[in-house]
């Protein structure tokens, strides 16, 4: 497991070495996909209405 999590660090380490040639378009794009997924889990979830019972 400690492997997946170094492996996690590296792939990380290796993006964000790439972030400052982006500049803030790189922040820009984070946004609008965080914007888009919000949007589509807000869709997903009142498409499926199924109410989970916790008795």
């Amino acid at each position: 497991m400690t492997g997946f999590w170094y492996f996690l660090g590296d792939l990380f380490n290796g993006i964000f070495k790439f972030v400052p040639f982006f500049g803030l378009w790189f922040n820009k794009f984070l946004i609008v996909v965080g914007f888009f997924a919000f949007f589509a889990w807000l869709w997903y979830m009142n498409k499926n209405k199924e109410v989970t019972k916790w008795d």
